[in-house]
């Protein structure tokens, strides 16, 4: 790869990484408006099934929110079957759920920590992961092959 070919691509990671931190801060946002919403109107954190009720609930719309913004806006993921796309999209993030879900359980049921700030703590973790999935498992971008010479 030539010095130029190189700068490009490290640029291009740059920007990827770059909107996929706004797409998450955005989608972070989703997500706790969302469970807060439901922890101070309708269920209470204190109680275990309510609490992942609540952060179930929240996934789901930060979920859908993130396919939408991701595909277009990190990934640029363009003309590919999308039900595949958003199947392989939604069973990464079932498992960061299942993560996410853990640590609520473990920091706020068994060990009584504020549910408020270990969701902002499990966030980055669930952050982290989704990029690290996103990328490589479910918007990864095929290279095109090389024109084949006649020699």
């Amino acid at each position: 790869m030539s010095t130029d070919g190189a700068k490009a691509a490290l640029k291009k990671q740059g920007k990827e990484l770059v909107n996929y931190l706004i797409v998450g801060i955005m989608t972070t946002i989703v997500s706790l408006v969302i469970y807060y919403a439901l922890t101070f109107t309708v269920l209470e954190p204190s109680n275990p099934l309510k609490l992942q009720a609540a952060n179930i609930l929240s996934w789901i719309g930060a979920v859908l929110f993130a396919y939408v913004t991701n595909k277009l806006f990190v990934f640029h993921s363009h003309g590919v079957n999308v039900l595949k796309e958003f199947t392989a999209f939604v069973s990464s993030r079932v498992g960061t759920l299942l993560l996410d879900m853990a640590i609520m359980f473990v920091g706020v049921t068994v060990m009584g920590y504020d549910d408020r700030i270990i969701k902002l703590l499990v966030q980055v973790v669930v952050t982290i992961a989704n990029y690290i999935i996103s990328k490589f498992f479910v918007f990864r971008h095929k290279a095109p092959k090389k024109a084949e010479s006649g020699n």
